[in-house]
Formats: C-alpha cells, sequence, structure tokens
C-alpha cells in the first residue's frame, strides 16, 4: 500500500510473509532532522515496525505526531480494532519513539507497553492537562517489565520470540530487537544512513546501495548523533557490535529512519564497514577534538 499527496508519501513493506510491516512515512531531508546531516537533500521514511501473530501485535516505535493519520491508517488496514496490541518503543525520550503512544490507546486495543520501568503511562501521556502518577482508574494501559533477558514473545505467542538488546553503540538508552521469525535486527537509529532523492523510494534494497563506503558511513555518524565518538576508546564498541552479529542470524537491517537493507551479503557489508569506521575513529588512531555547533566532517 502506497499513498502519496505533494507533501507527503507513505507506504507499507511486507518484512516477511504477514509476520512483519515495516510503517514508512517520509519527511523531507532539509536541514532540520537531527537524524541527518544539516547537509544531506532528499527523502527518508520515519520507520515504525508492526510484528503480527493471529493472537496479537507489537508495535515498535509510535511515530511523530505529524504522521499519526497516516500511521494509524496503516496499522488499521493490518490489524483489527479488537486485536491485542503492545507497545515497544526503543527510544524512550525520543519523539519518534513515543509521541503517538497514548493516542494509540484511544484508537487500538493497547494491552500493554513493553519497557525496562514501570508505569510508563506516566511518561508516554502527552495529552493530559493534570500532570503527574495516574491512579488505577486513569491509567491508559498497563506496564510489562521486561526482566534480564529482554525476551518477550509477539502475541503471547511462545513459538515467536523477539531477543531484546541493549544497543551497543548509542547516544540516549536505545534498544535493539532481533526477530527469529523474520531473521530482522531492528537497528533504531544505527545503519540509518541510506536516503533517496525521491520520495516513493525505494524504501527496501536487496542489492549495492550505492553509498556505503567507510568514507560516508564515518562521515555520517559524526555529522549526526554520534559526534562524539572521535578519538575515544572504541573497542568496546567494536566488540558488543561483533556479538550482535555473531550471535544473530540477520537477513534484513530495519532501522528507524531510512532504507531497509536485505540479504546476508547486504548486512555483512553495513557491519563490516561500521567495525572499519570505529577502528580508524579509535583514540589510537586519532585524536579527539572540540566540534563547533555546526561542523560538518
Amino acid at each position: 500500500m502506497a499513498t502519496s499527496n505533494t507533501t507527503s508519501y507513505s507506504c507499507i513493506t511486507d518484512l516477511g510473509e504477514g509476520k512483519a510491516y515495516a510503517l514508512q512515512n517520509v519527511i523531507p531531508l532539509d536541514g532540520r532532522v537531527s537524524a541527518y546531516p544539516g547537509s544531506a537533500r532528499g527523502f527518508a521514511p520515519s520507520n515504525c515496525y508492526l510484528l503480527c501473530e493471529d493472537s496479537g501485535a507489537i508495535l515498535l516505535d509510535t511515530g511523530f505526531n505529524g504522521h499519526r493519520r497516516s500511521l494509524f491508517d496503516q496499522i488499521g488496514s493490518i490489524i483489527t480494532p479488537d486485536t491485542p496490541l503492545s507497545i515497544y518503543p526503543l527510544r524512550m525520550n525520543e519523539f519518534m519513539s513515543v509521541g503517538n503512544a497514548a493516542a494509540l490507546a484511544k484508537e487500538f486495543n493497547v494491552v500493554e507497553c513493553l519497557a525496562r520501568s514501570p508505569d510508563m503511562d506516566f511518561w508516554l501521556d502527552f495529552e493530559v492537562e493534570k500532570f503527574g502518577p495516574k491512579s488505577e482508574d486513569e491509567r491508559i494501559f498497563p506496564t510489562t517489565i521486561l526482566g534480564n533477558e529482554l525476551k518477550c514473545q509477539v502475541g503471547g505467542n511462545t513459538d515467536r520470540t523477539i531477543h531484546g538488546i541493549n544497543a551497543p553503540i548509542r547516544l540516549i538508552t536505545t534498544m535493539w530487537i532481533y526477530d527469529e521469525a523474520t531473521r530482522t535486527l531492528f537497528s533504531s537509529d544505527m545503519f540509518s544512513h541510506v536516503w533517496q532523492d525521491n520520495p516513493e523510494g525505494p524504501w527496501l534494497l536487496e542489492d549495492d546501495d550505492r553509498v556505503t563506503t567507510s568514507a560516508f558511513v564515518r562521515s555520517f555518524l559524526l555529522n549526526t548523533r554520534y559526534w562524539w565518538i572521535e578519538g575515544i576508546e572504541t573497542g568496546p564498541l567494536r566488540k558488543g557490535i561483533a556479538d550482535v552479529f555473531n550471535r544473530y542470524d540477520i537477513e534484513t537491517l530495519a532501522p528507524g529512519y531510512g532504507t531497509i537493507l536485505r540479504g546476508r551479503g547486504l548486512v555483512e557489508r553495513h557491519f563490516s564497514v561500521l567495525d572499519e569506521v570505529l577502528h580508524d575513529l579509535d583514540r589510537s588512531v586519532v585524536n579527539p577534538r572540540y566540534v563547533p555547533r555546526g561542523m560538518e566532517r
């Protein structure tokens, strides 16, 4: 499904035989989107993901408020209003992850928020006049606190496990998710560097993306939220990322922004390039330096 007008474009991408869908709403890159360098021009989607079973679904991130109607129409084309829906924000302090959480509960059968902390309905409600802890009657949805293993089942189906991963490289508290059924790594704000010239995309690639080089990825990281990694000790970051790659059979990289990347060869290339960039940014190779506001590297 795709819809478009003069100012927006949206589409749904099936990531695996009805098991997982990318809900993609495209934004122009004009210097105002902090997930991309200020000089970037073109288009990139904001990606939310719906993981589905007959018994229920999980929504990874809740999208920007400006995409609410489009996003809700996308969800409503896949599940019914009474389908049990869990929401799982991957970045608790970023609006793209949490901005529509309370509104979702008014339109769909949101049964829980999956999180590491209690009382998430208090943190996710941006549409109230009275702020503060909620009584039982005022609760928007209950919180299901994830255990130390960070595993949960889609729709309570014990045959469909997803694995939460504390992102090994992050600026803010961030989760990655690995879905066994579709062999997809939902990588939040990492591997998000592939954008396109046209709002129509393509927003899923299965061959060479034609931009992923060490120089390009290095510049992308340093000109976005990873400005701080030049000259730090990157060994622990590299080990954590390698552990994810070696532990999980990843066939698809599904970032929170940008083009989805599919195919084992493409996945290997992106992990390899990221590792090379982090090696070359280690303090044993380069010195840290002050980064003036607006400086691009």
